[in-house]
């Protein structure tokens, strides 16, 4: 079932694509839940002329997200953890931590849009996050984390 999304949706495509999915998902999930709408032939047109007015109106977002990312690579982020024996963590530091983090150091990023590799991390040391602040403006951002003060 071809299908017009509303809304980004994750592992499947961003706002205003259309995309071929299950039928049942469509039609249990997406549809309800406000995410899409059926990519009938009328919706395909309009679809098109949004596409063509929102093309000067992307260019500027792509402007202005590439500067904030700029801004955010050139920050030093170190979190904070308490540690058990080594280097393993008392709890772990996920994608809201990095966006707190990233608060205090000046730049607010929604945590939705931050991925910590495999989800959480358990250990201290080294980490590369991925940021995505537009579907165009993707990228890494080293962060470290480091044992707090006992």
């Amino acid at each position: 079932m071809e299908i017009i999304l509303k809304q980004d949706v994750e592992n499947l495509g961003f706002i205003n694509d259309i995309v071929t999915v299950k039928n049942g998902y469509a039609r249990n999930f997406l549809i309800p839940q406000g995410y899409a709408v059926l990519a009938t032939s009328s919706a395909k047109k309009v679809l098109a002329e949004t596409l063509k007015q929102r093309a000067f109106k992307e260019e500027k977002l792509i402007k202005d997200a590439t500067k904030i990312a700029n801004a955010i690579k050139e920050l030093e982020i170190k979190i904070t953890a308490k540690t058990g024996d080594g280097t393993k963590l008392f709890g772990s530091v996920s994608n809201a931590d990095v966006a707190e983090a990233l608060k205090a150091a000046g730049q607010e990023v929604d945590k939705k849009y931050i991925k910590v590799e495999g989800g959480t991390i358990k250990r201290l040391g080294k980490y590369n996050v991925s940021i995505r602040l537009h579907r165009e403006v993707i990228f890494e951002l080293p962060i470290e984390v480091i044992a707090e003060a006992k």
